[in-house]
């Protein structure tokens, strides 16, 4: 079986971006990073590729449209196993719609509504 990487995209909309949340391995960027993985990944074992889940990772804050609003984007990967229907970001897209109660809480952070993408 394949290790298979895709991304989720969403911007915060209560967390300041700052520099230092835009530098890798920054002591900002990985207590963030960790925060990130903790609320994302629950949700993934939840979802339908919750058997094949493996893990996600932040890869990078950036700027969003607003100054005090974060984009953040999380490389999460699965086993790509023969068994399995292939990956269907759709699906995977509105279920982590569902679970951020319409893309708008994610923990006690607030998410912009039409943030969410899943790059498969």
């Amino acid at each position: 079986a394949l290790t298979e990487p895709f991304t989720v995209h969403f911007t915060i909309t209560n967390l300041r971006f700052t520099t230092d949340l835009g530098t890798p391995h920054s002591a900002k960027f990985n207590s963030t990073a960790k925060i990130m993985q903790y609320y994302i990944e629950p949700l993934l074992q939840k979802s339908s590729i919750s058997p094949y889940f493996i893990g996600c990772k932040a890869a990078g804050f950036r700027s969003g449209r607003e100054r005090h609003h974060t984009g953040v984007d999380a490389v999460c990967s699965y086993q790509n196993d023969v068994s399995l229907a292939s990956f269907n970001r759709e699906v995977v897209y509105h279920e982590l719609s569902t679970m951020t109660k319409g893309v708008t809480k994610l923990g006690h952070y607030s998410l912009e509504k039409k943030s969410l993408y899943v790059d498969g």
